[in-house]
């Protein structure tokens, strides 16, 4: 079975691909239609236990991804946290000298959670300021 980080190279040239032959908006679409097709274990998760869901969607997916992270689950404030001290995804495409990194490509986990997490009544917050480091910080609070 082919890991889920092999395909982060042929993602990130379809998300270029769709961009310069459709436009922006085309990537986002398709990262809508992501959402909504394969998130369904975020959102029944999310559904049936709350912010909890969050940290059990999380722990598992960011560990089969062998990423270095932080999580916090705050049940009193109603709130999780991720910190990403180094993600594999895009750590990979800033290593691999024979590919150039979508510009916008840490943009897909913004569009991918906010749209499961908000319409269940979360606030998702993305801090992407370090992205070129592979770096990020997500906050969900439980509204």
């Amino acid at each position: 079975m082919i890991s889920c980080t092999d395909f982060i190279p042929a993602y990130n040239e379809l998300f270029k691909y769709l961009e310069e032959k459709y436009g922006k908006k085309a990537v986002i679409e398709f990262w809508n239609y992501i959402s909504d097709k394969y998130l369904t274990h975020l959102r029944k998760l999310v559904k049936r236990y709350g912010i909890k869901g969050c940290w059990m969607y999380w722990s598992k997916t960011l560990n089969e991804e062998a990423a270095n992270f932080t999580m916090e689950l705050d049940r009193e404030k109603r709130q999780f946290k991720i910190i990403m001290h180094y993600c594999p995804s895009k750590g990979r495409l800033l290593k691999t000298k024979h590919i150039t990194a979508y510009p916008d490509y840490c943009q897909h986990c913004d569009v991918l959670y906010r749209r499961v997490l908000e319409p269940l009544g979360f606030e998702y917050a993305i801090d992407l300021t370090e992205c070129n480091k592979a770096k990020c910080k997500v906050i969900v609070k439980q509204k």
